[in-house]
């Protein structure tokens, strides 16, 4: 835990703490491990909020919570409101407020962005990572962390400039996918890229994660991880291939590549 900005403020990352954002599936347990690991450890306190599953109530298990109570988290805390004067309480945030790590599960996005959007619980879960603690989620849990809401809209989850369109922004001009490959997206963030080429498009495949400091981000997991900025890379080089326009690039990084989020460029060792 701690600092992470360096001799330089990032400019799409946090200032300090961590991210760890997931593309959904059946997790293995490192994902979660990474996750606890930069919480504190066994000393780790963590919050898991289920809100994007949509149901009504959720038991102490939810979200994963007893997951991490397994890998040997002993203070886990499942939160949980859909009543905005709730969660701008001083009594919901409570757990927050002390908390090393937050953990967001999946389903769909806005559903935390009406629970918790402008709310003292947004606040406090930003103050984690101010703390030098860790975000980490899964599928809406993963897309929730840019600063634009993929797949935001309320009527169904194929609407890729929805009805809701600002996430939490922990990325800053990032919009993120998942489930990726698994479910065929990969052509999907083009959408959003179309009317607002601005953004650093991120799609994340299932069983894989995007571990991000600073604005230096790394992949770990059994999958790939899909790019979006205008540009291509391949470690066997590009010159001789014919690729498509610019508008239509995207390519993949693997488990142990690296990427500047601010520069966006591939992390290789010469640049490491």
């Amino acid at each position: 835990m701690g600092d992470t900005q360096g001799r330089h403020a990032p400019e799409v990352g946090p200032s300090s703490g961590h991210l760890v954002v997931v593309g959904g599936g059946k997790l293995d347990d490192s994902i979660f491990q990474r996750v606890i690991d930069l919480g504190g450890g066994g000393s780790a306190c963590l919050v898991v909020i289920p809100t994007a599953g949509g149901k009504e109530q959720y038991d102490e298990n939810a979200g994963s919570a007893d997951t991490f109570r397994r890998l040997g988290v002993t203070n886990v805390t499942v939160l949980h409101t859909y009543d905005r004067l709730v969660a701008d309480s001083e009594a919901f945030i409570e757990p927050l407020l002390k908390a090393t790590g937050v953990w967001f599960g999946g389903g769909r996005q806005w559903h935390l962005v009406d629970a918790y959007a402008g709310t003292r619980t947004e606040e406090a879960i930003r103050g984690v990572l101010e703390r030098g603690g860790v975000i980490g989620g899964t599928s809406a849990g993963a897309t929730i962390q840019g600063s634009f809401l993929t797949r935001g809209d309320t009527q169904n989850n194929q609407i890729m400039v929805g009805d809701h369109q600002v996430g939490f922004g922990y990325l800053k001009n990032v919009a993120i996918d998942q489930h990726v490959l698994a479910r065929n997206r990969q052509f999907d963030l083009y959408d959003i890229l179309k009317v607002r080429p601005e953004l650093l498009g991120v799609g994340i495949d299932e069983k894989t994660a995007l571990v991000v400091s600073g604005d230096q981000a790394e992949v770990i997991g059994a999958s790939y991880v899909l790019v979006y900025d205008g540009s291509f890379w391949s470690r066997e080089g590009s010159d001789l291939k014919n690729l498509p326009a610019k508008s239509s690039l995207f390519y993949f990084l693997r488990a142990g590549d690296k990427y500047d989020l601010a520069k966006r460029h591939v992390l290789t060792e010469e640049a490491k």
